[in-house]
């Protein structure tokens, strides 16, 4: 085989190889982030996720708005998955990031920045100390990126379907981080 054909045979099978392993553990480039949700100086990443899961909305009368209704967050759930697509804890209502060796963290959102079209903001996260010892303990901050989809439904919400709750599919990363 010429040295040409054999250089792209090779870069092709590379190619195929590296996109079948699924996602790739990487730093996070902060300086490349929005400002708001950059992970302060003196803080290094500890654990990366892909969190997939669904976040519930309910139509309810919006308080700046009189008559006026919206869809409302009512709270996510999603498995969080290491780079091998394993399952690795899970994320709910608080917000709460468990990881499957039962420690677990929960935080105070300090900023958004916009996401993609159609997608939830990115976020950042200060953790509050973790519960029980594994995993989560030493966070400091959680950022969410990488989002896709979670916006609220796109069906109609008004007084005759207040109270009524629709849940939509959601994907992003969560990283977390500990003090250097």
């Amino acid at each position: 085989m010429p040295a040409i054909a054999r250089s792209f045979f090779i870069q092709s099978c590379l190619l195929v190889a590296v996109a079948a392993a699924g996602p790739v553990l990487a730093n996070v480039d902060n300086a490349a982030l929005p400002g708001p949700v950059q992970v302060p100086a003196g803080h290094a990443m500890k654990l990366w996720s892909v969190g997939k899961g669904e976040i519930r909305y309910a139509c309810r009368e919006r308080a700046d708005q009189a008559g006026g209704y919206a869809w409302a967050f009512v709270a996510p759930m999603a498995t969080l998955y290491d780079k091998d697509m394993k399952a690795i804890g899970k994320y709910y209502g608080g917000p709460t990031w468990e990881a499957a060796d039962g420690s677990k963290v929960t935080g105070k959102q300090l900023a958004v920045a916009p996401g993609s079209a159609g997608s939830i903001p990115l976020q950042l996260v200060q953790a509050e100390p973790a519960m029980g010892q594994g995993a989560m303990t030493g966070v400091s901050y959680i950022q969410r990126l990488n989002t896709q989809g979670g916006v609220p439904p796109s069906a109609p919400c008004d007084a005759s379907r207040a109270g009524a709750e629709q849940t939509v599919s959601y994907q992003a990363d969560y990283v977390f981080y500990g003090a250097k």
